[in-house]
C-alpha cells in the first residue's frame, strides 16, 4: 500500500514526465504569423533610429530624385512608404504624386509615426495618410499601389520572407517594388544585393532592374511580382552567399 506521502510523490514524478514530453517549438521565439515561413539565415540590423542621414546631405546628393526617377514615379500614382521614419521621402513623394496621387507612409516605430503625423499636418500634405505596421506584415491594402517604396530599412526586417509575402498583394497590376540599400553585410546596415536578389526571387518577385549608384553611396533594385504567390511552406530561405537551401520543418 502507498503512503500518502508516496502518493504524492509519485503524482509530482509523472507530472514531471508529461512536461518533459512536451514537444518543444523551436519557433516559439517567432510572431505566429511568421512560423510557416523560413526563418532567416542572415544577421538582421539592430534599428538604430528612424533617420537614415540629414534631409540636406541626402539632397545634396539629389538622392530622392535620382530613386524616383529610377522608379518611374508619375503624377497621379499611389505609393506606400514602408519605414517611413522622419519622412524624408514621404513629402517628396507627396510633392511628385501630386494631389490626384496618394502616399501612405507606414513604419512599426509609434513615436515616429507620430512625429510623421505633426509634419504632414504642419506641410499640409493633404495626399499623406499614415498607418502603422507589423514586423511580419506591412499591413497595406490589397490591390492599391503602383510603386512601394523600402529605403534603408530592408536590412532591419527581423522576418523578410513573411513581410515581403504579406506585401505582394498590395501592388497593383504592373506596379513596382523600389529598394535602396548599401552593399555591406546586414549586421552594417545594408544589404549584398544577390542576398536580396534570393530573398525577393523566393517569394516570387522579378528583378527588373539594379542601379549601383556611388553618388547616392547605396544602390537602387526593382521588383515586380510574378506568378503566382508561393505557400509559406513551400518558400526556401537563402544563405548568405545569396544561394537557396532547403529549410528543415
Amino acid at each position: 500500500m502507498l503512503t500518502n506521502l508516496s502518493r504524492l510523490a509519485l503524482s509530482a514524478a509523472m507530472g514531471l514526465m508529461v512536461l518533459g514530453c512536451k514537444p518543444v517549438h523551436l519557433d516559439d521565439d517567432r510572431p505566429e504569423n511568421a512560423r510557416d515561413f523560413p526563418r532567416s539565415k542572415r544577421d538582421v540590423a539592430k534599428i538604430v533610429g528612424t533617420q537614415f542621414s540629414t534631409e540636406s546631405a541626402r539632397d545634396k546628393r539629389n538622392e530622392s530624385q535620382v530613386v524616383m526617377d529610377i522608379a518611374r514615379l508619375t503624377a497621379g500614382m499611389s505609393v506606400a512608404d514602408i519605414g517611413a521614419g522622419e519622412g524624408y521621402y514621404t513629402v517628396r513623394l507627396a510633392e511628385v504624386v501630386g494631389e490626384n496621387g496618394r502616399v501612405l507612409a507606414q513604419d512599426i516605430d509609434s513615436e515616429a509615426l507620430a512625429r510623421l503625423g505633426n509634419r504632414v499636418s504642419r506641410e499640409r500634405l493633404d495626399n499623406v495618410s499614415i498607418k502603422p505596421g507589423e514586423v511580419t506584415d506591412p499591413k497595406l491594402p490589397a490591390n492599391s499601389f503602383d510603386r512601394i517604396f523600402m529605403v534603408h530599412m530592408y536590412h532591419e526586417v527581423t522576418e523578410p520572407y513573411a513581410f515581403i509575402w504579406h506585401m505582394r498583394p498590395a501592388l497593383r497590376k504592373d506596379g513596382e517594388v523600389i529598394v535602396v540599400d548599401v552593399n555591406r553585410p546586414t549586421q552594417k546596415h545594408g544589404i549584398p544585393p544577390k542576398q536580396l536578389f534570393c530573398e525577393f526571387e523566393a517569394v516570387g518577385y522579378q528583378l527588373m532592374e539594379f542601379a549601383e549608384r556611388p553618388d547616392i553611396a547605396g544602390f537602387v533594385a526593382r521588383f515586380k511580382a510574378v506568378g503566382k504567390r508561393p505557400e509559406p511552406l513551400a518558400i526556401q530561405a537563402c544563405g548568405t552567399d545569396g544561394q537557396k537551401s532547403p529549410e528543415p520543418r
